[in-house]
């Protein structure tokens, strides 16, 4: 049975955040020590971010001043730091809006595929918490069957949409009529703060908001659509590294642990962890083992977790730049969405001009513990 990605689709909120602004407005803050500054000034400039999203207004430095701010007051130049029970309030509030918008779309961009003939719906999350929860208002909001089964995977950080296209692959194996909806919303921004802690700071540098979104199915493809076959998956964890890359719920917001040990942990198990995903095909185990991997898999869709976990993963893979562009440049527009980053990144791909119909393509994401998720798909169309 053939089961395809179809439909992909990415959405971000309105408000724009420039790197340089972002940089200048942390850097300012009292009670930051020399070093703090220093870091701050090197984390934003050689973050390989020039720009990120947010849901919230305030954030921006050239938008409309809020007369009550709650994370950012431009009068004083002060990044507050409100709870975590309001943090969570505005997560549900602009949440709901971002999983609809990009569910519609991942319809929208599917032919043949109607809300009606929708089976599951997945959503992923880590940035919040509500419920009814998103999987419910997407349900509702875009007309879903009323029997629709819903899954939500949530709290699991920025390696989630792989398990979740995973489930979803599964699920169209033991169904062959099912139409799987699958949407991550990640809402980062509203757990920023300011902090003389280097791996706050580096967190603060790299995450932004956005969503995405796709409509797994065995059903057949039409005319001229273009879609990514999944052709497998993998999960390692590495013997290392599990304290230098975490998650947890804080007295202020979710308190991302991201320590400057991971891109160099990555790149020592980044091997290792993909080869389990190759055993299927032989001829591409060997080529991993020979140090051309990148040669039978043209396009590589890496989890922008920042840019020294891309460079460690080209070099250790013996990847071409132009095999990174999509990731880099996904990282540059958008920064690290968590767990929808990868969904970006495939989009790139996909729609560029480079895929063509049967091109490999390998997708990896990483996470706490320290996980490495993976998956092996095929462009058709």
């Amino acid at each position: 049975m053939t089961v395809r990605l179809r439909g992909l689709s990415t959405a971000v909120p309105p408000t724009q955040l420039q790197q340089t602004e972002v940089a200048e407005v942390f850097g300012g803050q009292p009670g930051l020590s020399r070093l703090a500054q220093r870091i701050v000034s090197t984390s934003f400039g050689l973050s390989g971010i020039e720009r990120r999203y947010t849901v919230l207004e305030e954030l921006s430095t050239s938008g409309p001043e809020v007369a009550e701010p709650e994370f950012y007051d431009r009068s004083s130049g002060l990044i507050l730091d409100p709870g975590t029970r309001l943090r969570n309030d505005r997560y549900a509030e602009h949440a709901t809006r971002l999983y609809v918008e990009a569910g519609r779309a991942a319809l929208a961009a599917t032919p043949g595929i109607e809300a009606g003939d929708v089976t599951h719906v997945i959503t992923v999350s880590c940035t919040g918490f509500y419920a009814p929860g998103p999987d419910f208002v997407l349900a509702r909001d875009l007309g879903l069957p009323a029997g629709v089964q819903r899954y939500h995977l949530g709290f699991m950080g920025c390696y989630a949409s792989m398990p979740a296209l995973r489930l979803a692959a599964q699920l169209c194996e033991a169904d062959a009529s099912a139409v799987v909806l699958v949407v991550s919303v990640e809402l980062c921004t509203l757990h920023l703060r300011t902090s003389n802690d280097p791996d706050t700071i580096v967190a603060t540098s790299l995450f932004g908001d956005g969503a995405g979104a796709g409509i797994v199915t065995a059903r057949p493809l039409e005319p001229g659509e273009r879609a990514l076959r999944l052709d497998g998956f993998a999960t390692r964890t590495t013997p290392e590294g599990e304290g230098d890359m975490a998650w947890r719920i804080g007295d202020h917001g979710f308190e991302m642990v991201l320590s400057n040990a991971v891109p160099s942990l990555i790149g020592e198990h980044v091997t290792g962890a993909i080869e389990p995903l190759l055993e299927p095909e032989p001829s591409l185990v060997e080529a991993l083992r020979g140090g051309r991997v990148g040669s039978p898999i043209e396009h590589w869709a890496i989890h922008p977790g920042g840019r020294s976990i891309l460079d460690h993963v080209e070099s250790t893979l013996s990847l071409s730049e132009a095999q990174l562009e999509p990731a880099r440049d996904t990282l540059r527009d958008f920064g690290n969405m968590s767990s929808a980053t990868v969904l970006f990144v495939l989009q790139r791909i996909l729609e560029g001009g480079a895929a063509q119909d049967g091109d490999r393509v390998a997708a990896m994401a990483f996470g706490p513990g320290l996980t490495v998720e993976s998956a092996l798909l095929t462009v058709e169309g």
